[in-house]
């Protein structure tokens, strides 16, 4: 998930903003403070388009971000917590002064920017993290798979030298030599299927983390 773009607005004119992608957020701002005026609610999740708009609404100022992904809220939340802390302890920051013409506004915009950069940062690196436990545990199910296939191998071993010893007294029949054959070869697909499998996987997990280009 990344954050995008972030604003401050007192009722629906907009203190200041700072958009980290091109495109045009106006609009779809303009409406979404509208609609957060209008139900005057602390927090709202509102999706416009390709963007996802969080609201912190407190003593009239409306605290914003959009995000490109829908099913984190704990990010956003948390920037515009930090955000609304940050403009209310600043006095300059009060209702009566601040205004979009204010060289506050601009000033301000760097405290957005460190603030989305932040948590940007923290995204991409939970991303790696999750990246490295995902395979990590493909790894634990290679082992697994691997360890399973030994212990079956050195049952199947077993059985040949039994059948070894047989030979010994006895000449080994074409069926018997059929059985082993396929008791080999099931075996050798089996550890071609899962390492195919386990490639696949780890190629799947670095495309979904955009570790490489799909």
């Amino acid at each position: 998930m990344t954050i995008t773009y972030s604003c401050i607005a007192n009722g629906r004119a907009v203190l200041a903003e700072l958009a980290l992608t091109g495109g045009s957020y106006q609009e779809a701002v303009a409406t979404v403070l509208k609609l957060v005026l209008l139900r005057a609610e602390p927090k709202t999740i509102i999706q416009m388009g390709s963007f996802v708009y969080h609201t912190l609404f407190i003593d009239g100022i409306t605290y914003l971000c959009a995000s490109d992904n829908a099913l984190d809220t704990v990010t956003p939340s948390a920037l515009l917590k930090n955000v609304s802390e940050t403009f209310l302890r600043n006095p300059l920051m009060s209702q009566e002064h601040f205004s979009p013409s204010n060289a506050v506004a601009t000033d301000f915009q760097q405290v957005l920017g460190k603030y989305m950069m932040k948590y940007n940062k923290n995204q991409e690196d939970s991303s790696i993290s999750a990246l490295k436990s995902q395979v990590t545990d493909v790894k634990n199910v290679m082992t697994q798979n691997i360890d399973k296939i030994l212990e079956r191998e050195e049952r199947l071993n077993i059985f040949t030298d039994r059948t070894d010893d047989l030979q010994t007294t006895a000449k080994e029949s074409p069926k018997k030599r059929k059985i082993l054959g396929r008791i080999w070869w099931k075996h050798f697909k089996k550890i071609i299927v899962i390492t195919m499998a386990i490639l696949l996987s780890i190629i799947i997990i670095l495309l979904s983390t955009n570790v490489i280009p799909a």
